[in-house]
């Protein structure tokens, strides 16, 4: 049985997810933050956008392939940044970077990871983005840049809408700290789900290890409180304005919802915006992602990547046809991880490849470009 016949969409990838990894996991991994009505609002709204269907157009091959930033991609989709994936499955990072270099899309390392980039990045290729959470001191700045540098890490992602730590209720109430710490009551979770413990019990319970490497704190704290958020800043302009300066690669602002400040970005050297409200984990006051793309496309020329409450190819192509470039996904991979191991990953850019090529055949589009120029 092919596991398309048994896993046709990322939501049966999401449900088995959720029967392999403990409940304290889950809360991690699916919440959002208040009563996670922005989370919702993302779902809603790509429902929403409805593309034309084109007929008489005969048989063809729709091309999936896309240029971003100079770089030739199969498809226009690569895999976000995660904080912590080997909570969700041992060995994440390196699963994802591998799925990453033999597919041949972006995989973004993130710098609160459970591995340092030298342990991820030989495994990317030529495929790693890092994403950064701004560190308040300098020397430590410069430090990270050169490690994720020298790791292979080409392109830089600076997270700019996580200027305060959210609430994430849901997560909070499952009990989870940093670093995790199998409780009474967590172990007991843990013991249902055998698969991910025997992993956890080879890679060791994950941690921060790159902001660990910078500090002496030991003690647990609270997972929205954590070691990450002691050592980073709120940045602005100026801090930007110095990343710019130290790295010598492509540099990317994740976390842009408001079109006056993609205006700006341009004019200091931001080499492509990245549209997105952390999937809903950060304010659950935002508008959903889809709804402020068009007004953001309108207001820069700079090459696009959007994300949050992505689910399937048909919802890819709807950001497309409203002015993304390139489409960014972190949970979806990660249920295939947790539903199948490392060829989960694999499975769900399949799935996505496949509804991409079926929707398009619909709509008559040939290529990406075509679905840039999709009538809605």
């Amino acid at each position: 049985m092919s596991l398309h016949t048994k896993y046709p969409a990322i939501a049966d990838l999401k449900a088995r997810a959720r029967k392999r990894i403990p409940h304290f996991v889950w809360e991690y991994l699916d919440s959002a933050t208040g009563v996670e009505a922005t989370q919702k609002r993302n779902r809603r709204s790509l429902d929403h956008v409805l593309l034309k269907p084109s007929i008489l157009h005969g048989e063809f091959d729709p091309d999936l392939s896309t240029t971003f930033l100079g770089k030739e991609y199969p498809l226009p989709i690569g895999i976000a940044p995660v904080g912590m994936s080997g909570l969700v499955w041992p060995g994440a990072e390196q699963m994802l970077a591998r799925t990453a270099a033999k597919e041949g899309i972006p995989y973004t390392l993130s710098t609160v990871a459970s591995q340092l980039p030298e342990d991820v990045g030989p495994h990317a290729g030529d495929q790693g983005w890092f994403q950064l959470y701004p560190p308040r001191d300098p020397e430590i700045r410069k430090d990270i840049l050169n490690r994720a540098k020298k790791s292979g890490f080409h392109t830089l992602v600076l997270t700019v809408d996580v200027p305060v730590a959210s609430r994430r209720e849901r997560q909070t109430r499952g009990g989870i700290t940093n670093p995790p710490k199998l409780t009474p009551r967590l172990a007991m979770q843990a013991a249902q789900c055998p698969a991910w413990l025997n992993g956890i019990r080879q890679t060791g319970m994950p941690r921060l290890r790159l902001m660990e490497s910078y500090s002496n704190i030991k003690t647990a704290l609270p997972s929205t409180q954590h070691i990450g958020y002691l050592l980073r800043t709120s940045p602005d302009w100026d801090y930007l304005k110095w990343l710019r300066d130290h790295w010598d690669g492509p540099l990317i602002v994740k976390g842009v919802g408001n079109p006056d400040d993609a205006a700006r970005l341009a004019d200091e050297g931001v080499d492509a915006i990245w549209v997105s409200n952390h999937a809903g984990r950060q304010f659950d006051g935002s508008p959903a992602t889809i709804d402020v793309l068009p007004s953001i496309r309108a207001a820069t020329t700079l090459p696009i990547i959007f994300d949050s409450g992505i689910e399937g190819g048909l919802d890819i192509l709807r950001a497309i046809a409203l002015g993304a470039d390139f489409v960014m996904l972190g949970r979806a991979f990660h249920y295939g991880l947790a539903a199948l191991g490392e060829p989960g990953a694999a499975h769900v850019l399949d799935i996505l490849r496949q509804d991409m090529i079926s929707n398009m055949g619909q709509i008559g589009a040939r290529n990406i470009a075509a679905i840039q120029q999709t009538r809605l």
